[in-house]
C-alpha cells in the first residue's frame, strides 16, 4: 500500500449515519480473496438502480461531479458498523479513498482499514459539519490532511486529531503489521540462528 503523508483534494460528502459494512460492499461481490477489483461494486446498492450495476443512481454523491474521483470521504456517526469483513476498506482503497473523516467508526472496521492504508480521522460532530459545509464547494472546497502534524485543514479551519503512534508509523511507511514485522527480519534471522546453537532443544 502506498505510505500516507499529506492529502489535499475534494472530499465526497455522504450524509448517512450508521453506514454498515454490508452497503459499503455487499455480500453478492466478496467471492474473491484478492484486495483489487471491488471499488467498482463500492456501495452498488446506493451507486445503481439495477442489480447489474450498469445504471447510475444519479442522486448518489459518488455519481456527481467532481466527486467521482475524491479521495478523501466525510462520513457520519458510526460508519463501518455490521460485520467484520475486510472486503469494506478494499473496496474503499480500490475506489481511491485514503481518507475517511467523521464523527465515530466501529471498532474492528477503524482497525482494518489502517492495516490497509486508510486514515480514518475522528473529529467532533460539529467540526465535521464545517467540512460537510466546505465539501459543498466541490472542486473550490478542498480539503487537506496532514498525518505527521496529525491536521484537518479547510478554508480557515484547523482540527487536531488523535491517531495511536503505531498506527501513524505504519500508515507514513505504507505497511501493515506484517510489514513492519519484517523491517527486523535480520534481527529475527540472527536471534533463531544464535538460539538454534545455544538452546538446540528448543528448536
Amino acid at each position: 500500500m502506498q505510505p500516507f503523508t499529506t492529502l489535499t483534494g475534494i472530499a465526497a460528502p455522504l450524509d448517512r449515519s450508521n453506514v454498515d459494512t454490508d452497503a459499503i460492499i455487499p455480500k453478492q461481490f466478496l467471492r474473491k480473496i484478492e484486495r483489487t477489483g471491488f471499488g467498482k461494486h463500492l456501495f452498488h446498492e446506493w451507486r445503481y438502480t439495477d442489480f447489474a450495476g450498469t445504471k447510475e443512481n444519479p442522486d448518489f454523491i459518488l455519481n456527481k461531479e467532481p466527486f467521482r474521483k475524491a479521495p478523501i470521504l466525510l462520513a457520519r456517526d458510526n460508519f463501518g458498523c455490521g460485520s467484520s469483513r475486510e472486503h469494506a476498506p478494499w473496496a474503499l482503497y480500490d475506489f481511491g479513498f485514503r481518507c475517511i473523516i467523521a464523527p465515530s467508526f466501529a471498532d474492528i472496521f477503524y482497525n482494518n482499514c489502517i492495516k490497509n492504508g486508510i486514515l480514518l480521522v475522528r473529529l467532533l460532530p460539529e467540526q465535521v459539519d464545517e467540512l460537510f459545509a466546505v465539501a459543498a464547494f466541490g472542486a473550490s472546497g478542498l480539503i487537506g490532511v496532514d498525518i505527521d502534524k496529525q491536521v484537518v485543514c479547510a478554508a480557515s479551519n484547523k482540527f487536531h486529531f488523535e491517531i495511536d503512534a503505531f498506527n501513524k508509523e505504519c500508515l507514513i511507511k505504507g505497511i501493515d503489521q506484517i510489514g513492519w514485522s519484517l523491517q527486523y527480519a535480520a534481527d529475527i534471522t540472527a536471534f533463531e540462528t544464535r538460539l538454534n546453537t545455544e538452546k538446540p532443544w528448543v528448536a
